[in-house]
């Protein structure tokens, strides 16, 4: 290797770590503030309950203002991976203060929503930005779309191994690029430790005790695996009901959130509750250690279901948490399994089985958990993976390998039998 070519390889190299670093303090310090101010949001909702029946008037704004200034940016982590398998045009900025924007004023005024999705898209909105400040090219652009999905997940649950393979899992039927791989990695970290430097933290959850590996033990995961992706297909599959319903009967696209938000406040009203709005993290730290209520998770799909369908913003990951750590947790009233354990294998399986994600759920298992159970964790997110469908919460994710085979297969022997 002669001396230019060394220096061209400097270059190229200090080039990309400049790029992650920028991407990664910007997307983690957006991430710091969404975490900030959902607590705030939360703690607000929580100590004047009567501001939901304001949820219909902030669903009319985040509708008119998607409507007038966000019409591309509506297709919210649909675009990401849109332009990652055809670039087409830039992404937004506005996307970014949209989604923020749109998922506080969702969880202040009492909708039931994420931050996932708000987090992954203000990092696709921002690291989309310089791919014209750099003069990328197409490929090069690709990158960028993974580093920005990287820092999104990565910063705002604070687990950066799972951040960095999510983005390539999520994206992995298209083609990947060794240098997105690495880059992938390196961006997470800086995102990570963004909302570090920040002293914003995350929630904790642990596992006190995980059982001996044994075939008895085994027999009872596999069919609690598989309710858990037979509730990670209920949400995706409710997800776009709702949605398809409320495109049908209301074209007018500010008007769906406004009529959403009138029926989720009465129904909240109804059940005296506010469980099952907002992020629900209490309920989630709670199912680690009390058994949940055989209703609660399919109560949380509805509710948010219900609430992206019509519009509102936000993400649709700490829902499934809920919804998995809630199922985990009833099931451990029938299943002879430590409760938090049944808990922690819901909390990522049932992700693992609405994203198409099995790698990086386990991997955000073994982060969040610690690897004493990773067999399990694996295991759970693998059947959860492959009993949730061919439908997944992202429509624009391309879906392929054994498991999309196995469902056509299934889908050819069904029309063959009529």
């Amino acid at each position: 290797m002669n001396l230019s070519t060394i220096k061209t390889v400097i270059v190229l190299l200090f080039k990309w770590v400049l790029i992650c670093a920028l991407i990664g303090f910007f997307s983690g310090s957006a991430s710091a503030f969404l975490l900030v101010a959902l607590e705030w949001a939360a703690a607000t909702r929580e100590n004047n309950v009567w501001i939901i029946w304001l949820l219909p008037i902030a669903g009319l704004l985040i509708g008119l203002s998607y409507h007038y200034y966000g019409v591309i940016a509506v297709r919210g982590n649909n675009l990401l991976l849109e332009e990652y398998e055809k670039p087409v045009a830039k992404i937004p900025l506005r996307m970014a203060p949209l989604v923020l924007f749109g998922t506080i004023g969702t969880h202040l005024f009492g909708g039931s929503a994420g931050r996932e999705g708000t987090a992954v898209q203000m990092g696709g909105a921002i690291a989309d930005q310089f791919t014209s400040f750099f003069k990328l090219d197409k490929p090069d652009r690709k990158t960028i779309i993974i580093l920005g999905i990287s820092a999104g997940f990565a910063s705002v649950f604070g687990t950066p191994l799972a951040g960095a393979i999510f983005a390539l899992e999520v994206v992995y039927f298209s083609k990947i690029s060794l240098k997105s791989t690495a880059l992938s990695f390196v961006v997470a970290y800086f995102a990570y430790y963004t909302v570090e430097l920040w002293q914003v933290h995350h929630t904790q959850y642990a596992i006190p005790f995980v059982p001996d590996f044994s075939l008895t033990t085994l027999a009872w995961i596999i069919p609690a695996s598989l309710l858990f992706g037979l509730a990670a297909m209920l949400f995706s599959r409710s997800t776009h009901f709702w949605g398809k319903l409320f495109a049908t009967y209301f074209t007018y696209a500010p008007l769906r959130p406004f009529v959403g938000g009138i029926i989720i406040a009465t129904v909240v009203f109804l059940m005296g509750t506010t469980k099952f709005i907002g992020l629900g993290v209490p309920t989630i730290v709670e199912s680690f250690s009390t058994p949940s209520g055989y209703y609660d998770f399919l109560w949380k799909i509805l509710l948010t279901g219900f609430t992206l369908g019509a519009g509102f913003k936000g993400g649709e990951v700490t829902p499934l948490f809920f919804i998995g750590a809630t199922l985990g947790s009833a099931l451990s009233l029938i299943i002879p399994l430590p409760i938090a354990f049944l808990a922690g294998l819901g909390f990522v399986a049932v992700f693992s089985g609405a994203t198409h994600t099995p790698i990086a759920c386990t991997v955000m298992g073994l982060e969040l958990f610690g690897t004493e159970g990773g067999i399990y964790i694996a295991i759970a997110c693998f059947i959860a993976y492959l009993a949730s469908g061919s439908v997944g919460i992202y429509h624009a994710q391309i879906v392929k390998g054994a498991k999309y085979h196995l469902y056509q297969k299934l889908k050819r022997t069904k029309r063959a039998s009529f």
